[in-house]
């Protein structure tokens, strides 16, 4: 999720944000995602960076099938739901006050038989972290999640909470600012990163991060 002050008079690229669904189609299934900018702001929007990180899931690099996937600040529950389809058993998660919005996503857009693959959880960055297994995942998906300077140490810590040396993390982000760098290099000082996809149309980078003393590949 990317940090952008509301403004109804702003067009472009913004309107589509302002929509109240947008329709995707991944893994051979239509996805329409509720989208509510004006109650929930940022975490209730489909931004650029989760249908990249989407896309290059479904370009096969991966293979999903039976892992264990976690995914932070879903918002919307895009990227959460096209992990599920591609047959990932998915804990989808975000605060407290976005997770009856984004389960009615999921709940609306996986079908009956595929929604045990998904489970909606409360997670607020390095807060209440026992409840989650560390090594549990093999991956860990986060998209346009790295904007606000002061979640950082929260967000490290719970990568680092949450990661075993088999897990992979992924993340697709903006590079907007100096501040975004100097996350990557925090990340860098507990994990081996390196980029693995960049999409000059959207201007989205995707990075691959695993813990230093492991380097395998995905």
């Amino acid at each position: 999720m990317a940090l952008v002050p509301y403004d109804e008079t702003h067009l472009g690229g913004m309107q589509k944000l302002h929509k109240p669904s947008s329709v995707f189609s991944f893994a051979n299934h239509t996805i329409q995602i509720k989208q509510n900018w004006k109650q929930f702001g940022v975490a209730a929007v489909v931004w650029d960076a989760a249908v990249v990180l989407c896309t290059y899931l479904e370009m096969g690099d991966v293979d999903l099938r039976g892992r264990s996937v976690i995914e932070l600040g879903a918002g919307t529950g895009l990227l959460g739901i096209v992990a599920a389809l591609l047959g990932a058993q998915v804990t989808i998660t975000d605060r407290e006050a976005a997770l009856a919005f984004l389960k009615s996503n999921v709940q609306a857009n996986l079908p009956t038989d595929l929604q045990p693959r998904a489970e909606v959880k409360e997670l607020t960055w390095g807060q209440n972290l026992a409840s989650f297994s560390t090594g549990e995942y093999d991956f860990i998906l986060g998209a346009d999640i790295v904007y606000l300077e002061e979640t950082f140490a929260d967000l490290l810590q719970t990568l680092d909470h949450l990661s075993a040396d088999h897990t992979v993390i992924l993340l697709s982000c903006r590079l907007r600012y100096e501040r975004d760098q100097n996350f990557l290099t925090m990340l860098k000082g507990i994990f081996s990163v390196r980029e693995v996809h960049y999409d000059p149309g959207n201007d989205i980078h995707i990075f691959k991060a695993q813990r230093n003393n492991r380097k395998g590949e995905l």
